[in-house]
């Protein structure tokens, strides 16, 4: 097998679009799609076709090749790939995608391959959903998207403001109601960010899997990418054996990962709850030198002596008393 493709991260944006370019007229083709977009296909096996969203910021940051996150799993896996690209986030509601994507359907593009997947974070997540109605039977797998900005049905997601004249009346509008056809839609969410929850709420259906993360934070897809959860996901679901039981398995890697456990720290230190704050900087600092999880250790174990309490004695990691707090399913 031939070097993994990757891109300088010292390239500007335009130098990195532009050698982006050429790997996909060398291997499949690319497009531009109006002055905002752009598609990148790269053919590989009849089995596979990933199809991955991203922002040029979002798709460089994607993974330690500075390429797409979808591309770099489709080329190790030998898969043939589309990574439709937005110059800044637009939820790609041009006429110039949709265009795009009516292209292929009528041309039979989705139907020519085994099995298809669709994946996104937050605006192009939305976008992955909305456009996954292009290829019935796809699995999607989506990370904190938006359902809609439509103010009559989200009035109350205010993050976007400069955003609000966008139209998502038009068709592909709706993500809930494109997602219909789909085999499988496999939704990550954190249930504390308010947003994200009640955006997750309005996809419905027997084919919706919703994930739910806590203490993931608004970062949480880049979190996925950081613990190739998302890798295992995406793999799993193209060798046609990714089940739930898979998926909180692959979780499971969040209890070694230091930014997520960063996180957990913060929201148990914000609500004062100094014993589980304890039980997770003793288990984080067992085996590694972690300075901030020592001096909020020392802190917790301080507070709990005033309260007359004391932490329970230590298992060893394999054990069931020093279980990260919070790792649950729920």
């Amino acid at each position: 097998m031939s070097d993994p493709t990757s891109l300088s991260d010292q390239l500007s944006d335009a130098e990195w679009l532009s050698e982006l370019a050429e790997i996909g007229r060398s291997r499949g083709y690319f497009r531009r799609l109006g002055l905002r977009h752009n598609a990148i296909h790269i053919a590989g096996s009849d089995d596979v076709l990933v199809v991955g969203f991203d922002t040029i910021a979002t798709a460089r940051s994607g993974s330690a090749s500075g390429i797409p996150h979808g591309m770099l799993l489709s080329e190790v896996h030998g898969w043939s790939h589309l990574s439709l690209l937005a110059h800044e986030p637009t939820w790609f509601r041009d006429e110039q995608v949709q265009h795009f994507v009516d292209r292929l359907t009528d041309q039979g593009f989705f139907e020519s391959y085994e099995r298809v997947i669709f994946y996104g974070v937050g605006s192009n997540g939305y976008a992955a959903a909305a456009y996954s109605v292009a290829a019935p039977g796809a699995t999607v797998i989506l990370t904190s998207p938006q359902a809609t900005l439509d103010p009559n049905i989200a009035p109350w997601d205010d993050r976007f403001s400069r955003y609000r004249r966008v139209d998502f009346r038009r068709r592909y509008g709706y993500a809930p109601d494109m997602i219909d056809a789909a085999d499988r839609v496999v939704l990550f969410y954190d249930p504390f960010e308010d947003l994200d929850a009640m955006h997750a709420a309005l996809f419905r259906g027997p084919q919706v899997l919703k994930i739910r993360v806590r203490h993931g934070g608004a970062g949480l897809g880049r979190l996925l990418q950081e613990m190739n959860v998302i890798s295992q996901v995406v793999t799993a679901a193209g060798h046609g054996y990714l089940t739930e039981t898979h998926i909180y398995r692959a979780l499971q890697r969040r209890r070694r990962h230091l930014p997520y456990l960063r996180n957990l720290l913060n929201r148990l230190h914000v609500e004062e709850r100094h014993m589980l704050v304890g039980l997770l900087c003793r288990y984080v600092t067992t085996d590694r030198n972690a300075p901030r999880f020592r001096h909020h250790l020392e802190l917790a174990e301080s507070k709990l002596v005033e309260a007359g309490r004391t932490l329970p004695p230590a298992h060893n990691k394999t054990g069931s008393a020093d279980q990260v707090p919070g790792s649950s399913r729920t």
